[in-house]
């Protein structure tokens, strides 16, 4: 294969030929570009030729399921990326339009050690890519990202015999009756289901249907134009338009999916949008009170009440801070053995005995049901407000340039671990620990935390604090956190702030 170009003008004979891929595409955990701008269809087709080498040349069995989100481009980008794959030799299994977590449930129904997941995720219509791994549950990280990025970019995908295709049906069913199990609920519930009108309109009204729940439709008509908002539910757009509904339907709860389906958002009975760290911890009790001294893995952006909560410590329950992002959070699950992984951004990671170790959203729907069948009495709201209190800023995002970022973190977190070391404070407590496997996470003497890291797929920095004792400490705790990065003349302004 000849190297690819980084940059071909659209609606030229070249681009119709030519392999075109930015390299940038290449992030920590997914590939990802906006399309046709940054990769073309013949390059769409070296990343298979790329993938089904990576396989090759790891010994791995040369069969893949591959499947793609609802989206109108989608479908043209498999079946560049399966001609790809066949190209080198792989037995290409292909399960049609599905959700990203349908495309990992897939490995183990057929047995297959692979899978190729074309979606841009949470994304906006634009963008598309492959979610992709050869170790379930898990999906490529950096190593194998970088290992990926050389074969494509080098040229160095290789043809060979053997290759072939084959659709395979069911595999939706197979995925419902799953989740569903032998499950029905036995209080009553009504539920808003938004799926702002992506893949998820096609599998989540149907599984709450199966298990007993009303439910109240929000956007569930597929339409890939995405006619009232990007279906993302860290976005506050689709938080505020299911807390509207809530309020509007009298539904015990909302629960929203992204684009793809592996990530879940919750807004409560009384229109309060929990974030997903907190459910986190909501789940973390009812789960730990059932599998006592569990691990659960947390993500650095994420609420310290995974360590601290009262109800946690109580059941045994240890808490893991690991690297955010869905790659890193599903591998530190499988390493340490936890029970699950949760992610701040809507990630979760349920391993067994309750899922497979994979992000699901519907998974996580269906579990946060069983909690509420195991707790009739108690509402959403009620939950929401047995936590601790803490006080935590959104996620900010300082621009950062992505050729400086990382080198700017490196300096920042040496910064910030020189502080500790020399005992010097941070918003007037003691700093007690500095976690540095994913930038800066540090932790005040009374849980309290401050974090710096890069991001993983945009030109910026990531900023959060959170506060065990007040709005003020936090406020400070983001005033000293940003003095320091405040020394680096590279970081920009924020997207948003306190």
């Amino acid at each position: 294969m000849s190297r690819p170009e980084y940059q071909v003008s659209q609606n030229t004979w070249e681009f119709l030929r030519d392999a075109m891929i930015m390299p940038t595409g290449f992030r920590e955990y997914d590939a990802r570009w906006k399309y046709p701008d940054e990769i073309n269809l013949p390059g769409i087709t070296a990343l298979g030729l790329g993938l089904g080498t990576q396989i090759q040349k790891r010994g791995i069995r040369p069969e893949i399921a591959v499947g793609n989100d609802y989206r109108a481009y989608s479908l043209s980008v498999k079946n560049a990326l399966m001609l790809g794959l066949m190209q080198a030799g792989i037995a290409v299994k292909d399960i049609g339009p599905c959700l990203s977590p349908m495309a990992y449930f897939s490995q183990f129904h057929l047995d297959l050690p692979a899978v190729a997941m074309v979606t841009a995720s949470h994304n906006p219509n634009g963008w598309t890519g492959v979610k992709m791994g050869f170790e379930r549950p898990l999906t490529h990280g950096p190593d194998e990202m970088n290992e990926l990025k050389e074969i494509v970019l080098n040229g160095e995908g290789e043809a060979r015999p053997g290759g072939g295709y084959e659709f395979v049906s069911g595999v939706r069913e197979a995925y419902l009756d799953d989740l569903v199990g032998d499950f029905r609920m036995t209080r009553k519930l009504k539920v808003v289901c938004a799926t702002g009108n992506g893949t998820a309109s096609a599998f989540a009204p149907e599984l709450f249907e199966r298990i007993g729940v009303e439910v109240v439709p929000r956007h569930n008509e597929l339409d890939y134009t995405f006619p009232h908002y990007n279906p993302n539910p860290e976005a506050m757009e689709m938080l505020h338009d299911m807390s509207a509904s809530v309020l509007a339907s009298g539904a015990d709860f909302a629960l929203g999916f992204d684009g793809d389906g592996d990530r879940c958002g919750v807004v409560d009975d009384e229109g309060e949008e929990i974030f997903a760290d907190k459910v986190g911890v909501i789940m973390a009790r009812d789960l730990s009170g059932i599998y006592p001294g569990s691990t659960f893995v947390a993500d650095v952006k994420s609420t310290g009440l995974f360590a601290s909560d009262p109800v946690l410590l109580a059941n045994g329950a240890k808490a893991d801070y690991w690297k955010t992002g869905h790659s890193h959070m599903k591998r530190r699950v499988k390493e340490i053995g936890a029970l699950a992984g949760f992610e701040k951004s809507g990630h979760y990671f349920l391993a067994e005995p309750i899922g497979r170790g994979y992000d699901c959203g519907l998974r996580v729907a269906i579990e946060i049901c069983k909690l509420m069948d195991r707790n009739p009495d108690q509402s959403m709201s009620d939950l929401r407000r047995a936590l601790p209190q803490t006080w935590a800023t959104p996620t900010m995002s300082p621009y950062c340039a992505d050729t400086e970022k990382y080198a700017v973190l490196e300096r920042l977190v040496a910064r910030l671990v020189a502080r500790f070391e020399a005992g010097e404070p941070l918003a007037g407590r003691k700093i007690a620990q500095v976690v540095t496997v994913n930038g800066a996470r540090v932790i005040l003497d009374n849980g309290s935390w401050g974090l710096v890291r890069a991001s993983s797929n945009t030109p910026n920095l990531v900023v959060v604090c959170e506060s065990s004792e007040s709005e003020a400490e936090m406020r400070a705790i983001f005033a000293d956190m940003d003095a320091v990065i405040r020394t680096e003349d590279a970081v920009g302004e924020y997207d948003q702030t306190i």
